[in-house]
């Protein structure tokens, strides 16, 4: 079964950071187009980072400078390392993947819908 396991939320205060996980059991693992997109309550899902198959990257401008994503190929895992978490970075993170888009045209544009997606990870940062 193809899925994806976010891990890694949590609490903190801001200015603090987390660094978010997810394990992934779709095949052509490396050739993936992969990101994170969050959602708060009663707001729009927003693209958060994005990363092509060639190691293109984009983000959100709210996160940039702050948030970096990355993937581990040898063990199928993508990584978010949020730094100087802010009370407006709480949201549900979700880990997602599609395969439609190669290289550039995967971080193009920072993405809010994919074929794969988690359950999503619960981050919460306090004032």
């Amino acid at each position: 079964q193809e899925q994806l396991v976010e891990s890694g939320g949590g609490s903190v205060q801001a200015g603090g950071s987390l660094r978010l996980s997810c394990a992934s059991s779709l095949a052509t693992y490396s050739r993936l187009c992969m990101g994170w997109f969050r959602q708060a309550p009663g707001k729009e899902r927003e693209g958060v980072a994005i990363l092509g198959s060639d190691g293109s990257t984009n983000y959100a401008d709210s996160v940039k400078g702050r948030f970096t994503i990355s993937k581990d190929n040898a063990e199928n895992v993508l990584y978010l390392e949020m730094n100087n978490l802010k009370p407006e970075d709480t949201a549900m993170y979700f880990c997602a993947a599609d395969r439609r888009w190669i290289g550039y045209w995967c971080s193009a544009v920072v993405r809010t819908q994919y074929n794969y997606q988690g359950q999503g990870t619960q981050v919460t940062v306090s004032s």
